[in-house]
């Protein structure tokens, strides 16, 4: 029977029509870091209440057997933080143009905290999160600073920190039946051959977990290392 055929009320409703399929970006194969990564922006969209949780049990089924990038931009087109084929603009900085030297705290309780785009960075940042989700990037933010400082206090909560690729991280874990890992990027950037090498900043991130989760990725994010955004 063909596709036209098919009553309304009988066709998949959760297909989202594939993006720029000729883009040999998206003709990549995946690796199994960025299925998690997109799983990752799934889960938080379950979580934020834009999928239920039997859209989000359809998508992870589609996830873990997809195979290009192509399939894992259907997969997100629909959601704001997912991999785009199209351009998306950058957040608005967090804080104003003058230099800061040690950041507002950042306590969140039963909910989320996001710093990502072009956010000018303060040169220490205290994070204590308590059943909640904070995400630091800082692969596209302004860094005035070589040394950055970020303590992390995680407590049946999940914190994630992206750091630029280049980036050198010395990192202070304290896990009490938590987790504090430092990941590798699975896909790297493609450098622009016009662009200054950049000095690598310090991270310097002591990180406690208890009962909780703290995930240091390196690289931007996967649509900007496929280079999508």
């Amino acid at each position: 029977m063909a596709q036209d055929d098919v009553p309304q009320e009988n066709r998949p409703q959760d297909v989202v029509p594939a993006q720029g399929g000729d883009d040999p970006a998206l003709r990549r194969r995946v690796s199994d870091l960025e299925r998690e990564e997109v799983a990752d922006i799934l889960r938080d969209a379950a979580g934020e209440g834009r999928l239920s949780y039997t859209e989000l049990e359809d998508r992870l089924e589609t996830l873990y057997s997809s195979k290009t990038y192509g399939e894992l931009v259907e997969l997100t087109a629909d959601l704001p933080t997912g991999p785009r084929a199209q351009s998306v603009p950058s957040t608005t900085p967090q804080y104003g143009g003058a230099l800061v030297e040690t950041g507002p705290v950042i306590n969140v309780f039963m909910s989320e905290s996001k710093r990502m785009g072009s956010w000018l960075v303060p040169q220490r940042q205290e994070v204590n999160a308590v059943l909640g989700d904070v995400t630091l990037d800082y692969t596209e933010a302004q860094i005035p600073f070589d040394e950055i400082t970020i303590d992390v206090k995680s407590i049946l909560a999940d914190v994630k920190i992206r750091v630029p690729q280049n980036a050198i991280v010395l990192l202070d874990s304290n896990p009490i039946l938590g987790s504090v890992s430092e990941q590798e990027a699975g896909l790297k950037a493609v450098p622009d051959p016009n662009a200054q090498p950049a000095t690598p900043k310090r991270f310097h991130i002591r990180g406690t977990a208890i009962l909780g989760e703290i995930k240091i990725k390196r690289g931007p994010r996967l649509s900007k290392r496929l280079g999508l955004t």
